[in-house]
């Protein structure tokens, strides 16, 4: 048995490279459709990489890394909000790269990378704001809201989801816009009252326009493109863009530091920038703003310029501090109420 096993091990070390598969080990932090699609098209164009994902909301893949930190487990995290991208890049826990793509990309994806002293990039971009249940609405003759103070409406009592800030980067931008918008004491006493409205803080950040759509809530506020994906499936699903101005992303992408796989995570991080690859997204249902500037925008996406956009605080926001912070006050005084 002992000569059987080391005539395998022999004939396995006689194999050429190019016979033995390398492997990639990918957080991916946007919706699972869209993960997947990724995956297929780099293993059917990289025939000699295996590609191991999971699907992880911004803020579960960021305390994934971080627990990790000692002996990583991930080469790449592509996806998500950039702000945890920004503090894993900060904390040490993401390499240094600049990709020969990078002059490709947008300002935006560039400004991403260079705030990051390139530890992240841009992959693409999308507005804050709602998707709202049109037939919900309508059958309980409830004003759809316009702006971020209508999310008030005593009407709206349970009616409104959204996701803890602390797993789900969509649920944090929400957070960051409004203290941007409001001031951090007035944006805070907004989400209080705000509570009053929420039936459910769900983990991942496209979840609550989704519950939206199969009439389990009423309303979810979402990045913009979820709830256009939702409607494009024929759900009927209206988006808002809030009145008083809102908040962005810069979807990002990392390597992790003291990857296992750091070619493999290159690969897939300079095709994952192609214009190709991103022109690809609208099949899985993915409608952000591309970053290769070469890229079509999807027709279906939110057009950035006929939204009132804020001036979002990149650097501030996605620092360690001011990150912690926030979730921490989010913590004491909000996600400690009891939902009604």
């Amino acid at each position: 048995m002992k000569s059987l096993k080391f005539a395998l091990l022999g004939g396995l070390a006689m194999l050429p490279a190019s016979a033995m598969a390398d492997e990639l080990n990918l957080i991916c932090s946007a919706d699972v459709v869209i993960c997947e699609k990724l995956v297929s098209e780099f293993e059917a164009s990289h025939s000699d990489t295996d590609v191991n994902m999971v699907r992880l909301s911004s803020g579960e893949a960021y305390a994934k890394i971080r627990a990790e930190a000692r002996n990583p487990q991930t080469d790449l995290w592509w996806g998500g909000t950039g702000d945890p991208h920004l503090q894993a890049g900060h904390d040490g826990l993401t390499a240094k790269y600049e990709s020969p793509m990078l002059d490709k990309l947008q300002d935006w994806a560039q400004g991403q990378a260079e705030v990051s002293d390139y530890h992240t990039v841009g992959v693409y971009s999308g507005a804050l704001g709602w998707g709202y249940n049109t037939e919900i609405f309508e059958e309980k003759g409830i004003t759809p809201p316009a702006c971020w103070a209508d999310l008030l409406d005593p009407a709206l009592k349970g009616e409104i989801q959204i996701a803890d800030p602390n797993s789900s980067g969509t649920a944090y931008t929400t957070l960051a816009t409004l203290v941007q918008i409001m001031g951090e004491d007035e944006a805070f006493d907004f989400l209080k009252k705000m509570h009053a409205n929420v039936s459910q803080y769900t983990k991942s950040g496209s979840a609550p326009v989704k519950a939206a759509a199969r009439g389990e809530t009423g309303l979810g506020i979402v990045f913009q493109h979820d709830a256009v994906s939702q409607a494009v499936a024929g759900f009927p699903i209206g988006v808002v863009a809030p009145c008083e101005g809102t908040g962005y992303e810069i979807g990002s992408m990392s390597i992790v530091k003291g990857a296992q796989n750091p070619e493999a995570a290159e690969a897939f991080y300079n095709w994952v920038l192609t214009p190709e690859v991103q022109n690809m997204m609208p099949e899985a249902g993915s409608f952000q703003i591309p970053s290769n500037a070469s890229a079509t925008p999807p027709k279906e996406a939110p057009d950035l310029s006929t939204i009132k956009l804020i001036d979002y605080d990149f650097a501030e926001y996605g620092s360690a501090e001011r990150r912690k912070a926030l979730l921490a006050r989010w913590d004491e005084e909000v996600g400690s109420l009891p939902l009604q």
